[in-house]
């Protein structure tokens, strides 16, 4: 009998079975498989703890707060002897952030991503991108130092024609968000431009395109799901930044898009107030975690859109 008449009857009727089965039951596969559940179940559950946790408190203050005091009134001042609970002020203030965050951090992030990924050398790409990403490692607390000692004195040298009467600025706290956050645009949307096919490039060399076009014609679409999730997560990390805002923006809750104002965040009232002085269970107590439940509400409403665009615009290739 052949070699391949042996393996044909070894296959046969009763016999194939044998051969998939393991000799011996894999315990370790077994445990593996039972730690990772473990870890899907364990992040649902701090997930569902974080929401109760908001929750609870979020009730007890619109019991005593109503809605449209909350939401249409256009005063933050809680602690205040006449209390007023408008969320716009802080809401105006941390949407402020993320403009001017995201009015540095695309641009510099897109442009470092294109030269990484289309003009770079090899050894370039290597030292390159590494600094670039320190950037995202320095502590937050140092970056809004540098905005409120070395930036903003910066701003008002640069553009004395501005009313800089203000120690803090919502445009410079911004613009020192954007710096952290450009790290985050540069890598994901680096790594989204170099999984695009080499095929699609050369083919527009091909057709006599150069390079530029090339990569802001071809590249760039091709991988522009990765492109908006990057400058989605970007968003949500400037809407959940706090020591700078707190240090470089102030904390003045102001309605108004005035880059030089000191505005107040929602998260910065979060931190400077969340400072164990508040006795646990008073409307002050309360109001903390309403505002953490927008907040929470405003970032997973990001998230979710970050999914739904790129799914929308995810290129599939073989």
């Amino acid at each position: 009998m052949t070699s391949i008449d042996s393996a044909a009857s070894a296959t046969g009727p009763g016999f194939s079975s044998q051969l998939l089965e393991a000799s011996s039951r894999r315990y370790g596969e077994k445990a593996i498989g039972v730690f990772l559940a473990a870890c899907a179940v364990l992040s649902v559950a701090v997930t569902t703890a974080i929401v109760v946790s908001l929750l609870v408190p979020t009730i007890d203050f619109f019991r005593q707060v109503s809605f449209e005091a909350f939401f249409l009134d256009t005063t933050w001042a809680p602690r205040q002897a006449t209390s007023r609970f408008g969320v716009w002020p802080i809401v105006v203030g941390t949407l402020n952030v993320v403009f001017w965050a995201l009015l540095v951090a695309i641009p510099v992030g897109l442009a470092s991503a294109i030269y990484l990924s289309e003009y770079a050398s090899a050894r370039a790409r290597k030292t390159i991108k590494p600094v670039l990403e320190v950037l995202a490692g320095i502590p937050t607390v140092a970056i809004g130092l540098f905005a409120f000692f070395a930036m903003r004195p910066a701003a008002a040298a640069l553009l004395p024609f501005l009313d800089w009467s203000s120690l803090w600025s919502v445009g410079v706290a911004g613009v020192a968000v954007g710096l952290m956050t450009v790290p985050l645009v540069a890598s994901i949307s680096d790594d989204a431009m170099r999984a695009v096919p080499a095929a699609l490039r050369e083919g527009g060399y091909g057709l006599g395109a150069t390079k530029l076009k090339v990569s802001l014609r071809i590249v760039f679409p091709a991988a522009i799901s990765g492109i908006i999730a990057s400058i989605v997560l970007a968003g949500s990390r400037a809407v959940g930044e706090t020591m700078v805002v707190l240090i470089a923006a102030g904390r003045t809750p102001a309605l108004t898009v005035d880059p030089t104002r000191s505005v107040q965040t929602m998260t910065a009232y979060i931190a400077g107030t969340a400072t164990g002085d508040i006795p646990t269970g008073t409307l002050d107590y309360n109001t903390i975690f309403a505002v953490g439940t927008l907040l929470f509400a405003a970032t997973l409403v990001l998230n979710l859109v970050a999914i739904r665009l790129v799914r929308r615009f995810r290129e599939v290739y073989e």
